[in-house]
């Protein structure tokens, strides 16, 4: 699992990450190992509300702020007490679990002040981000997972929830395109498909073959599809799931990492901690 977990890392060096947020699973090899393994990773692992049980501080890095283009995003993460239900659970050992609500409320504070836009790395599962959207403001992204389904179409809500299906079958991208600098985006599929409805009302009210009665009830139809386009104003985002097939090309360094990693006599076991 330890070569695994090196190899995990070493090919996100490549890829170029950001930033990841840490997980239940992460936690599988234990607290020192991964405290190790960030040490080889050219991005921070961020948990908010993970703590070192003895020093009471957080374990890793609670958030990075990075500057694209001028546009200062700060990103933080949380992972849920809820995924260990056994009180005995190796993974806990020498860790405490602050309260994500909690967290993210303390978060947005210290980060709307430098930020532009906030984004949230979430390991508490789907419902608990919708519920978390609703409860702190602030949080413009929440980049979520455990769940593992695919989150085509997000809630309407003030923050864009985004998640894809598990084991590396999917991959997200999401798109925004800003016309000014408030945070607040809208689904550019909604007014498409606002557009598509409206202009097949304006075909029907023309008609010559459209009852009376019915142009009545597409007239109002009309006028609220119209003022729900004048409400769409400002930054929008556009959301894609792809699923990654064989057939794509491969990263030739990657591949090779892989490659090697076959190749070698897999071992099993906790690795024993670092001196």
């Amino acid at each position: 699992m330890s070569e695994k977990a090196n190899l995990i890392v070493e090919s996100l060096n490549l890829m170029g990450y950001d930033a990841i947020g840490i997980g239940d699973d992460d936690l599988s090899l234990g607290k020192e190992f991964l405290l190790e393994i960030s040490k080889k990773a050219n991005f921070p692992f961020l948990s908010s509300n993970l703590l070192d049980e003895a020093s009471g501080e957080t374990l890793l890095q609670s958030s990075v702020i990075k500057e694209v283009k001028g546009l200062r995003i700060g990103i933080f993460g949380l992972l849920s007490p809820d995924f260990f239900t056994n009180p005995s659970d190796p993974r806990r050992k020498g860790l405490n679990i602050r309260p994500p609500v909690e967290t993210a409320q303390a978060m947005v504070k210290e980060l709307k002040p430098k930020t532009d836009l906030i984004i949230l790395l979430s390991h508490l599962g789907y419902g608990k981000d919708t519920e978390l959207a609703r409860t702190v403001k602030g949080i413009n992204i929440i980049v979520g997972s455990h769940t593992g389904i695919n989150v085509t179409y997000p809630p309407p809500l003030n923050t864009i929830i985004l998640q894809t299906g598990s084991r590396g079958v999917f991959g997200g991208r999401l798109d925004l395109v800003f016309s000014n600098r408030e945070p607040v985006f809208y689904n550019s599929e909604k007014k498409i498909s606002l557009e598509k409805a409206l202009n097949y009302i304006n075909q029907r009210l023309t008609s010559k073959e459209t009852p009376e009665a019915e142009k009545a009830r597409l007239q109002r139809a009309k006028e609220e599809t119209e003022r729900t386009l004048k409400q769409l104003q400002g930054n929008q985002f556009t959301n894609h799931i792809i699923s990654l097939q064989e057939q794509m090309k491969e990263d030739p360094d990657i591949k090779k990492l892989i490659e090697d990693f076959k190749a070698k006599p897999q071992t099993t076991g906790i690795p024993a901690p670092p001196k």
